[in-house]
Parts: C-alpha cells; sequence; structure tokens
C-alpha cells in the first residue's frame, strides 16, 4: 500500500469522527491522520489566555500541544489516555490537567469545564463540546467492563513526602484521575509541596496532624494500616498503559498476555 493511499485513509477516519456541522463554527479545524485538532485553551485570571492544540482520537485518547509563549519550558505535549490524568512522563509529554495547571488557572482540578474550544467566536468549556464524546465512551466501557467482572476496586489515601521540608502531603485515590496523580508524584524523585495538584501550597503550610493521617479512607476500618479491603497491587485504575515505569509495563504486559 503506497504512503498517498495510507494518509487519504487516515485522512479519512479522522473526518468520521465528527459531523461537519457539529465542527463548523470551531476554530482552527484540522482533520489529519486519524484524529480531529482544534484550537484550545486554558485562562488564567492573572497571567490570562494560554493557548494550544487539541487533538481528538477514535480511541478516546486526547492531546494536547501548548503554544502559550515560543519556546515554552513545557514542551508540550498534552497527552491524556482514557481516564488517565497528569504530569511529565519520559516523553516530557503533559496531560490535560497539567495543562491546565501550568496556564496558572487559579482553580486547577476541573480541566473539562477549564479548558475552552472557540465556538463562533465564543470560548466553550470541553464539557459542552463532542470533543469529549470519545473520551466519555472509553471511560465508561472501562467502567462497564469492571462491573461485569463483578471488580470494585477501592484505594485508600496515601502520603507523599516533600523533598524539601519532609512534609507529607496527602493524595486521594478513587479515580484513575486521582491514581494518576499520585502515580507521577511517587515517581518525581524531587516532589515538592509545590507541585501538590489540589492546591498552591509551599512548605510553610502546616502539615497533617498524625492524628489526622491514621484515616486513611479504608471501608473495612477507618484506622486500617492496610488490609486486602483498601490495598491494591495493580489494576486498570492505578496502572498506565502510557507510563514506562516497570510496574505499569509489568502490568500492561500481563494483561496483554492474558
Amino acid at each position: 500500500m503506497s504512503s498517498v493511499v495510507v494518509v487519504e485513509e487516515e485522512t479519512q477516519c479522522g473526518s468520521m469522527l465528527f459531523e461537519q456541522e457539529e465542527l463548523q463554527e470551531m476554530s482552527g479545524v484540522n482533520v489529519g491522520g486519524g484524529y480531529v485538532e482544534v484550537m484550545c485553551g486554558c485562562t488564567s485570571h492573572r497571567y490570562g489566555d494560554a493557548v494550544a492544540r487539541l487533538r481528538v482520537f477514535p480511541n478516546g485518547d486526547l492531546e494536547i500541544t501548548c503554544e502559550c509563549t515560543p519556546g515554552c519550558d513545557e514542551g508540550c505535549v498534552v497527552k491524556l489516555k482514557p481516564l488517565a490524568f497528569l504530569h511529565l512522563n519520559q516523553q516530557n509529554k503533559l496531560t490535560p490537567a497539567a495543562f491546565e495547571k501550568h496556564s496558572g488557572r487559579e482553580t486547577a482540578r476541573k480541566w473539562k469545564n477549564n479548558v475552552w474550544v472557540i465556538i463562533g467566536g465564543e470560548k466553550v468549556p470541553l464539557s459542552k463540546t463532542v470533543l469529549l464524546k470519545y473520551y466519555d465512551e472509553a471511560s465508561k466501557k472501562l467502567n462497564r467492563s469492571n462491573k461485569s467482572q463483578g471488580t470494585k476496586v477501592f484505594h485508600r489515601d496515601e502520603f507523599v513526602g516533600c523533598i524539601e521540608c519532609g512534609k507529607e502531603r496527602r493524595f486521594r485515590l478513587r479515580s484513575r484521575d486521582e491514581c494518576r496523580l499520585h502515580h507521577n508524584a511517587m515517581a518525581d524523585p524531587n516532589w515538592k509541596c509545590s507541585d501538590f495538584p489540589y492546591d498552591k501550597i509551599t512548605c510553610e503550610a502546616e502539615e497533617e496532624r498524625g492524628s489526622r493521617k491514621v484515616y486513611k479512607g479504608c471501608t473495612r476500618s477507618p484506622t486500617c494500616k492496610g488490609c486486602t479491603s483498601c490495598v491494591c497491587f495493580g489494576c486498570e485504575l492505578c496502572r498506565f498503559s502510557d507510563c514506562s515505569c516497570q510496574t505499569c509495563v509489568d502490568f500492561t504486559s500481563n494483561v496483554k498476555a492474558a
């Protein structure tokens, strides 16, 4: 098959993702090899608009390339697998939550509402567009798969220590998004309080009291130190196919081999 035919087929695949009328008023639409690309951005009241390019793929992947400033240090290809989330991985890729934080958005953690596209000259949150259709479908498919297998995965809260002050910060692990935040923080040997994804804090912020830390959310016992009900050794919620750490690589390989 010639390269020309391959390109034509990929372009056709991209053009089939959405109806023409669904995209006709969006700014910067580009139909490419198996994806649709549009202009997007995120607004900070302090720093203004950070502009980027969003690509939507049929398997639910979202990929954002940051164009906030020439030579942006963040890289940045901001990539989101279905139900995946934040930070840098081995290819210097980020995710929409990281793009949201990178833009300086004051109320982070809600990328679906804070990242926008231009439709008819107006900024419209991703959550109110058709662009999340495949992402949402992939999320629902995964949830249905877990339910059909009788799987009810629960992860207790975990703590990550700051390399500078040694204080530990709590991470909730109730969703795949939250698991990814914790996963990336644990993988960063230079993680510090200012990297905390939920609030903008410094090392000056008080650490949780020891009497409070013992409560990690186990459904069996509030002060559980770790049991089969709240400690997970690997599942689709907390392992990521786009991560190169050995734990995720081994899990992905075992799933494919099963």
